[in-house]
């Protein structure tokens, strides 16, 4: 690759020198805030480059390989990060918690945080965007699946007082549903309705198979070890900042993890590209319910006690309330910069709330 090819990584380059500022931190003086602010802003270029090798791989793999790898790789950092999250030196109480409030974060900031923030940037270069109302309603059912899926538990448990035992039982047989559903949705936007999800476009790789494949493990190892260093400083940063676990995981973790949609979704909305923009966030955001999640769940069986779906109440209720939001600014298929901000609104309001809870 010339440097003309290189040029639009710059940004990420350059971020990039947070990952061996993070090390030299932890050697220096061990885990800590700012070894924490260094491995979150070092995840960002690595998330980037893994989403870029990502498609590159499916370049050249066609589109139906292609739209299945995006599919199980679009959110490989959340996963990563949350294992290490599980299978940390944490409390047990606030492994869970981070845990369940990253994925709720994940959630919330794709709906309303990556969207708005598209909508903002191609509603200022474009009066109207267009996208397809019925790919995006898809999406929506497929979340609102998902909130049934996270709804009961909690309203089992609060209804009858459930013991643990049961909830783990509940957990794992809806997580085996939900990934169901996921596969099942595969199967539909992947092949009997590949028009509707993904139009036959001819797309030349940039990058060779073997630079594509190089780039993905070597990406996806440094994840693996800035994930390490970011949990390992978790304890130190939510004590020394005063964060309380939900805002850590919802907001704070959340966007180091989707980082990479952020830019990607923004970019192509710019471009008014605005029906790329609506299915990198919608598609990420039923990801992680549907499939992150559960995989979640079913991995959490090798750590001492079951991840279960008994979501805390203010999560749900922010999920809930965020697809609702969702399903009205997409129905009618058409956006605006003003759309883009209300939905950025309503992040921040929720963020606050996160915020103050104790």
């Amino acid at each position: 690759m010339d440097l003309q090819v290189l040029r639009p990584y710059a940004w990420a380059f350059v971020l990039a020198l947070f990952v061996p500022a993070s090390w030299v931190l932890e050697l220096a003086s061990g885990p800590g805030v700012p070894v924490f602010i260094a491995a979150g802003f070092g995840i960002i270029p690595l998330a980037w480059f893994m989403g870029l090798a990502t498609e590159e791989l499916g370049k050249h793999a066609g589109p139906g390989i292609g739209g299945f790898l995006n599919a199980t790789f679009g959110n490989a950092t959340e996963l990563i990060i949350a294992l290490f999250i599980l299978f940390s030196a944490l409390p047990q109480a606030a492994k869970i918690s981070i845990v369940t409030a990253s994925l709720t974060g994940s959630v919330i900031g794709n709906i309303l945080l990556i969207l708005g923030m598209s909508m903002v940037a191609g509603g200022l270069r474009h009066k109207n965007q267009v996208f397809s109302r019925e790919a995006s309603a898809i999406q929506t059912s497929m979340l609102l699946l998902a909130v049934v899926g996270l709804v009961m538990p909690a309203l089992y448990a609060r209804s009858t007082g459930a013991t643990s035992v049961i909830l783990e039982e509940m957990s794992l047989g809806i997580a085996g549903i939900l990934i169901a559903a996921y596969a099942l949705g595969l199967v539909f936007s992947l092949r009997t309705h590949r028009d509707i999800f993904n139009p036959e476009t001819e797309e030349t790789p940039q990058w060779s198979l073997r630079t594509a494949l190089i780039v993905l493990v070597t990406c996806a190892v440094l994840v693996g070890v800035e994930s390490e260093l970011l949990v390992g400083s978790l304890e130190v940063a939510r004590t020394n900042l005063a964060l309380n676990d939900l805002f850590l995981g919802v907001i704070v973790v959340a966007i180091v993890g989707n980082a990479a949609e952020h830019s990607g979704a923004v970019l192509m909305a710019y471009r008014n590209k605005m029906e790329l923009s609506v299915a990198i966030a919608t598609t990420s955001t039923t990801q992680i319910a549907l499939f992150v999640a559960p995989i979640l769940v079913f991995v959490s069986l090798l750590t001492t006690r079951v991840l279960t779906l008994d979501f805390e109440i203010f999560e749900l209720v922010s999920i809930a309330l965020s697809t609702g939001v969702l399903a009205a600014v997409v129905s009618d298929g058409r956006s605006n910069w003003y759309e883009g901000v209300l939905l950025i609104m309503v992040y921040a309001i929720i963020g606050v709330a996160f915020f103050f809870h104790p």
